[in-house]
């Protein structure tokens, strides 16, 4: 199985502008991730997509593969589609790798790509177990409820499933809960299909792109992760972070 890993990099962002540029360590964040998706054993190449030119550039003179893509794109998997169609080399699966995770583990990269061992795997996320109740039911922390076969069944910004019948401060000692932790893999042809998918009210409503794929039948593996993700998403999320 031939892996790609693509890492979609905008400069624009409404909370924090140039934000694949900041200075973390003596390095760029966009070269943090791609240094960390390089030491992933399961790919066979790794690629930034940017619609900046700035980030084109730097990326260039760190050494780094990078591709231009269309500045129109509302979603990291969509420009990962522009890429595949841009590039001559076939790949079977290909890893949508957070451009604001400095950190990254490259395990949580292999850990993805071993879900599509499975035949029946459209697309692969990660998931790790909350363990307070403040996570549980923060809406800004997307839940995923799996089903026996290591499946997701629904994501929600809500605490799923409910249980009616217990109170929800019991909630955490009677089942087990997990979040969604940002990473995904799709099939080649399966990534093409979604990439033309129109909206889907569920996604509307939830504000969660993976919904568009559970609506349209596509089947998503998911993993267990020990590994906690550090997103910088605000110059004060910068603030807080653990220099390594």
């Amino acid at each position: 199985m031939k892996t790609l890993g693509i890492i979609p990099s905008r400069y624009a962002s409404t909370r924090f502008p140039g934000k694949p540029l900041i200075d973390i360590n003596g390095k760029t964040m966009i070269q943090c991730v791609y240094e960390q998706a390089k030491k992933a054993s399961s790919l066979s190449q790794v690629i930034v997509a940017t619609d900046d030119k700035r980030i084109f550039e730097h990326v260039n003179s760190f050494g780094g593969n990078v591709i231009m893509t269309a500045n129109s794109h509302e979603s990291g998997t969509d420009r990962c589609a522009e890429v595949l169609k841009k590039i001559d080399e076939k790949f079977d699966v290909v890893i949508n790798i957070q451009g604001d995770e400095p950190f990254i583990n490259p395990e949580q990269i292999n850990q993805l790509s071993v879900c599509f061992e499975d035949d029946k795997t459209d697309i692969a996320t990660l998931i790790k177990k909350i363990n307070t109740k403040e996570e549980l039911f923060n809406p800004n922390r997307p839940k995923v409820e799996i089903d026996e076969n290591g499946f997701a069944k629904m994501f929600s910004r809500n605490a799923i499933p409910k249980l009616p019948n217990t109170e929800k401060k019991d909630w955490l000692a009677t089942h087990n809960f997990y979040k969604h932790i940002g990473i995904y893999g799709y099939r080649s042809n399966i990534l093409k299909k979604i990439s033309q998918l129109p909206q889907s009210p569920l996604e509307i409503e939830e504000r969660l792109e993976q919904l568009r794929w559970l609506e349209n039948n596509c089947a998503i593996k998911v993993a267990i992760t020990e590994y906690e993700a550090i997103a910088i998403d605000t110059p004060e999320d910068l603030k807080k972070i653990t220099f390594k």
